[in-house]
């Protein structure tokens, strides 16, 4: 059960990243995309019907590691207290930009909001990479599960890497969900914007990959079970389809492809890491593992019942509402109906 529940928690952080992931990249490219206001309209509601139902995954994410591995749940929430709540803080002022910047009709009290929108995309996406690049690489915690070390411990080289990594997956993954929303000029220059970010993706990727084996164990599982070396190779063939079916002015091909993208770079990291879950770069007696932080059996037989309820439920709900607010956005459209 420990094993079902540590891949469940993997797949769920990774659905997460595939779908607010276009949001934070769109959120992010804002200020540098946006020629005038309707355009910022344009791309606020390419994203303003979807990215509350996307974070739902996130909740699900931190509740399933709260109740299936309350021990790794309770350290990792103190060891990396101050990072989680700056990407709370910066998630939070997201949601509330969206509702807020259209209350006075006032240029500088929307630009206000659109910096707080962008601000509140780039730093979780960030962030995220620099958590996640931590339980990679490990945290100096001892056997109490306290951190040996301070903030600055936390911005290593490598969890930096990872941080500027998942900002160009993001980055990439919105600029093409732009382009499945958009037509016209806007349409051009979002397959545009995600062709000029795609060689800084790979760069960043191949130097992440590469430092990996360097600087963690990540390809241990993988050397001895290949099968696992999938999730590395299906990052890079997914990698080369998303520049391929962005020359072919294919976006939705594109934005399928670069989730893919972020599903075999998630899963490989997630592989890589088993069993632990939180590593220690102290002792690895003192790391927290999906055995050793886990609940009880019973527990976690109970939520897997629940989850195998609800999840698919989720999945319907997410996949109606994409498909009901999933067309062209057109600004006489936005004028006419309730939008952002």
């Amino acid at each position: 059960m420990e094993t079902i529940w540590f891949f469940l928690w993997a797949l769920l952080w990774t659905i997460y990243f595939m779908l607010d992931g276009y949001d934070l990249g769109i959120g992010s490219l804002l200020p540098f995309f946006s020629k005038n206001e309707n355009e910022r309209r344009v791309m606020i509601n390419a994203m303003g019907p979807f990215w509350d139902g996307n974070e739902v995954w996130l909740v699900t994410a931190g509740g399933v590691t709260f109740a299936a591995f309350p021990k790794t749940y309770a350290v990792l929430f103190s060891t990396l207290y101050t990072p989680l709540m700056i990407l709370l803080f910066a998630l939070i002022l997201r949601g509330i930009s969206f509702e807020f910047r259209g209350k006075i009709d006032d240029r500088r009290w929307r630009r206000l909001w659109d910096g707080c929108l962008t601000l509140g995309s780039i730093v979780p996406g960030f962030l995220f990479g620099v958590t996640f690049g931590n339980l990679f690489q490990g945290i100096p915690i001892d056997e109490s599960g306290i951190l040996r070390g301070d903030f600055f411990t936390l911005l290593s080289p490598y969890a930096l890497l990872s941080g500027v990594l998942f900002v160009f997956l993001f980055v990439v993954h919105g600029a093409l969900w732009l382009a499945v929303m958009t037509d016209e000029e806007m349409h051009e220059r979002s397959l545009s914007a995600a062709r000029g970010a795609w060689p800084a993706l790979v760069s960043v990727l191949v130097t992440f990959l590469v430092s990996s084996a360097l600087t963690t164990d990540l390809y241990q599982n993988a050397i001895n079970r290949p099968v696992l070396f999938l999730f590395p190779v299906l990052s890079v063939v997914a990698l080369i389809a998303t520049r391929t079916f962005i020359g072919m002015r294919k976006p939705v091909q594109a934005f399928a492809s670069s989730a893919i993208v972020i599903l075999g770079t998630g899963m490989f990291g997630f592989t890589g890491l088993y069993p632990n879950m939180l590593l220690s770069s102290l002792n690895p007696q003192f790391s927290l593992t999906a055995f050793n932080s886990a609940s009880s059996a019973l527990t976690l037989k109970i939520m897997l019942g629940i989850t195998l309820v609800v999840i698919p439920i989720v999945i319907a709900y997410q996949s109606w509402v994409h498909v009901l607010f999933g067309k062209k956005i057109r600004l006489e459209e936005l004028k006419e109906g309730e939008s952002y």
